[in-house]
């Protein structure tokens, strides 16, 4: 399923696609309609790739279905809170480095954080293993934890487990380290776009979770004129690989 999830990232990134089009146009016999056609087919899924409203919508789509936190500050009937790694950066660029690196969904590990310090019950569960293909250097519980450990939090409080790569393992081997209870309340933390498989996933696996979403992507609405290539290269992947792993997930019986 890991070398599965690998090869959806790369066929749910647009460009990918533009690329397989402009390939394909040099396969063909030169100057033939066939050829132009996949040329100008590349050109007007790269002009349209830009257009944040359309990735958008698919985003808050996603991210609206728990949109509606739970209480911030009292979190008495909760037993701790599961936070899924994906806010730290790749090994090949982390390992050189002594500080933690954090990405673009450092909420998972910022909003945590707050609510430790806020309410001295709860604990944490971290999970996050090494989620490159051929990686072999440290987790993202490794990384985790000098994160953790350098905001002063102490270590009897937050629990590491380092060898999940996808969501299902999260799920799955989180609920086999000893001591935790998955009947008791847990607060699910992680993006906002990936909360409808996480929750569904940990539910599935007999967690009792109530969703958390953090790292938010888009508002309540995405105004017409917004235009970035780059931007929404990211936004079509970020959603396009979240609807295929809930497909995927479905049809493997893990929802």
């Amino acid at each position: 399923m890991f070398l599965a999830s690998k090869l959806f990232g790369l066929l749910t990134q647009p460009l990918t696609w533009i690329a397989a089009l402009l390939v394909a146009s040099l396969l063909v016999p030169r100057r033939t309609p066939l050829g132009r056609r996949f040329v100008l087919a590349a050109l007007t899924l790269l002009l349209l790739m830009g257009w944040l409203p359309l990735p958008d919508r698919l985003l808050r789509h996603l991210e609206s279905q728990y949109a509606e936190m739970p209480p911030t500050t009292d979190l008495r009937g909760f037993a701790g809170m599961v936070v899924l790694g994906g806010s730290t950066e790749p090994v090949h660029i982390a390992q050189p480095h002594p500080q933690p690196l954090l990405n673009d969904a450092a909420e998972r590990m910022t909003a945590p954080l707050a609510m430790l310090r806020q309410n001295p019950h709860l604990d944490m569960l971290y999970t996050g293993g090494n989620g490159e293909l051929l990686g072999n250097g440290p987790s993202e519980a490794d990384q985790a934890r000098v994160f953790f450990n350098s905001q002063g939090v102490a270590t009897d409080r937050v629990i590491y487990e380092s060898h999940s790569r996808t969501t299902h393992e999260n799920a799955v081997l989180t609920a086999q380290i000893p001591g935790v209870d998955i009947t008791r309340r847990w607060l699910l933390v992680t993006s906002a776009w990936h909360m409808p498989r996480a929750m569904a996933t940990f539910t599935r696996a007999g967690w009792n979770v109530t969703a958390y979403p953090v790292d938010f992507r888009t508002g309540l609405t995405t105004p017409w004129t917004a235009y970035s290539i780059k931007e929404g290269a990211r936004q079509w992947q970020l959603a396009l690989h979240e609807l295929m792993g809930i497909a995927a997930y479905r049809i493997a019986g893990r929802l």
